[in-house]
């Protein structure tokens, strides 16, 4: 930062800033944690057997600490080059008309609750309503640090069962829902993207709007004819706006293409096993009848309180797989 003509360039410059300020605050913490034992250690060497308010307040700092150090150890797991970013949420709904329809609701009310729970900010890409009732597909963008990081935990196809709202005869039905989570890349990373593959359309918003929203053609839905990618946005007043988002986007997701590639190209060299994702292999069950229970299929995380996890409650999930708790083949 001292060098010459450091600050001539403001977008590499503050790029720099933020890393260092993030450098300085896990400094810092490990040094506050290092600094508290140490002040422990020296109360602890004053204690008296007959000191039992001192033995106490020892036992209870101690505590604290422990539980701050596990919460830094957890952190230092979200260590990927893009799990500090922001994330693109999607869930699309499966087969099942009406009631994957209301699966894909809920389950976006889940990702809200967790979401406001950890302040994060989120904006509606994209949203189209089902044709009776829940959403078909929505695309939310999750801005906050290591959104990406927790939320890719969630990648994957969910499955409910429970009795159906929509029959009358009250029958058991399983639904499903997939979630696909990306990073949202900054405009810096290489990756050329040819306006001759690009087929953009324009189209009136469907989604609840105000004013200029649902009265012109807004909404922006751009194709990768490439690679058959497409996304869109109405979120955004402007068709320009929307089609920036639509291309940040697409960028990601053309960026996690490449990526996938290469793992698979490093996979296929070294002999690896790489599991898919398909469609049915659910990663978690969502069970309300005969019984309630949720269950992660990769790490055996279960627990009986769905009540609780679809009002976003879904933290224990996420830090069982982020570190690695799968259960021993």
């Amino acid at each position: 930062m001292l060098r010459s003509g450091f600050w001539d360039d403001l977008q590499e410059s503050s790029k720099v800033v933020g890393e260092l300020k993030k450098l300085k605050t896990d400094v810092e913490t490990f040094e506050r944690f290092k600094q508290k034992h140490q002040e422990l250690l020296e109360l602890l060497a004053l204690l008296k057997e007959e000191d039992k308010d001192l033995a106490a307040n020892i036992s209870n700092e101690l505590r604290a600490l422990l539980k701050d150090l596990e919460n830094l150890e957890f952190r230092s797991l979200l260590s990927g080059k893009f799990d500090i970013n922001n994330a693109i949420l999607s869930i699309n709904a499966g087969a099942g008309g009406t009631e994957s329809c209301d699966w894909v609701a809920m389950l976006s009310r889940m990702y809200l609750r967790w979401a406001e729970e950890k302040k994060y900010e989120v904006k509606t890409l994209d949203i189209l309503p089902g044709e009776e009732a829940g959403i078909k597909n929505v695309t939310y963008l999750i801005e906050g640090e290591y959104a990406f990081g927790y939320l890719k935990a969630e990648r994957g196809v969910h499955r409910l069962v429970r009795i159906s709202p929509f029959d009358a005869n009250k029958r058991r039905h399983t639904s499903f829902a997939s979630v696909d989570v990306i990073p949202e890349v900054e405009e810096d990373i290489e990756l050329e993207i040819d306006e001759k593959d690009l087929r953009i359309d324009v189209y009136r918003s469907k989604g609840a709007g105000g004013q200029s929203v649902n009265t012109t053609d807004s909404a922006v839905r751009i194709t990768h004819l490439p690679t058959g990618i497409v996304v869109q946005c109405q979120n955004e007043r402007s068709q320009y706006q929307n089609k920036q988002v639509a291309m940040k986007v697409l960028k990601a997701r053309l960026y996690e293409l490449k990526l996938k590639a290469q793992e698979e190209a490093f996979q296929k060299q070294y002999g690896g096993e790489k599991k898919k994702i398909e469609w049915g292999s659910q990663i978690r069950s969502y069970i309300m009848h005969p019984y309630n229970l949720v269950k992660d299929h990769r790490t055996g995380y279960e627990t009986g309180n769905v009540n609780a996890v679809m009002d976003g409650k879904i933290d224990a999930f996420i830090e069982a797989y982020l570190r690695g708790r799968f259960p021993t083949q």
